[in-house]
């Protein structure tokens, strides 16, 4: 049996290059495919294989005091999901590009917002009338799945944050209590500290995000559509009674079916339902203009 591992810690870390050498060393001795982001700010992975080496891998990455209370979530998908292991120091382990701004201690991100567990999440809304959503993840994963009436920044790159959030666009909702979600938690880390940072008065973030929140809740909660994954899948959902609410470019019928558009110069992603997908020839931003006039 397969699986794939979600994790990631913001903890000081001395040398992030002696980490990325071991880590390389010990997810490759496990046949382990994924992506392992190392900084001085902490760790960042997500990894498929068998279940037996994942659970190795964790055994032995706990070894390392800094990592040794570290969360991993254990998520449907295989070792083929990914093409390769990747396993790099960068400047921030979820990408902002704002490397000096983020302050690290052994309790995590300095100056982040509020931790709120999946249920109480539901006990803020019943207290508060006027709850706000903000997502935390890029516009194109937000089309596909969402929590209702979420705001939903206009950002292709986690990096365009820092300057949606000084635009100005949610002055309005400053001063009301925001829960900010992505898909495991991470960005939230770094998104909340910087809304704090700009003025919002009152942000929380949902630990584990949305997939801690699926696992609790599944489709019977606040969350609509499916989860958009760094895979080959794509896409994933929490359970059978998931509907579709992103809408197909071409017959604009609802899907959350994306494809990478055939043409290598684009190779963008498209969202097209698979009867279009299959129907048409090729798939890129010229067909998208085309379609919407």
């Amino acid at each position: 049996m397969e699986k794939i591992i979600l994790y990631y810690k913001f903890v000081p870390v001395a040398d992030p290059e002696a980490v990325r050498l071991w880590q390389k060393t010990l997810a490759a001795s496990l046949n382990l495919k994924g992506r392992v982001i190392i900084s001085e700010h902490g760790i960042n992975g997500t990894l498929g294989g068998s279940v037996n080496d994942l659970k190795s891998y964790v055994k032995e990455t706990k070894c390392l005091a800094a990592f040794k209370d570290m969360t991993f979530k254990w998520s449907e998908g295989k070792r083929d999901n990914f093409p390769k292991l990747s396993v790099k120091v960068r400047d921030e382990i979820v990408t902002f590009g704002v490397p000096d701004k983020i302050k690290v201690d052994d309790h995590g991100i300095v100056g982040g917002g509020k931790h709120l567990k999946p249920r109480q999440v539901h006990k803020l809304i019943e207290q508060k009338d006027d709850v706000v959503f903000f997502d935390g993840r890029n516009a194109y994963e937000a089309a596909i799945g969402k929590f209702k009436n979420a705001v939903v920044p206009d950002t292709r790159h986690t990096r365009d944050f820092v300057s949606e959030l000084k635009s100005g666009k949610y002055d309005d909702i400053k001063k009301k209590p925001v829960v900010t979600y992505c898909t495991g938690g991470i960005r939230c880390e770094v998104l909340s500290m910087l809304m704090l940072e700009e003025g919002f008065e009152e942000v929380y973030q949902i630990d584990g995000g949305i997939v801690k929140y699926g696992e609790t809740f599944g489709d019977e909660g606040l969350w609509e559509g499916s989860l958009y994954v760094f895979d080959e899948r794509m896409a994933t959902q929490f359970s059978d009674k998931a509907k579709d609410i992103g809408k197909c470019f071409h017959c604009r019928q609802k899907t959350s079916n994306y494809e990478n558009c055939s043409i290598k110069s684009c190779n963008d992603l498209i969202l097209v339902c698979e009867d279009c997908a299959d129907s048409l020839n090729s798939l890129c931003q010229q067909h998208i203009k085309a379609a919407v006039k």
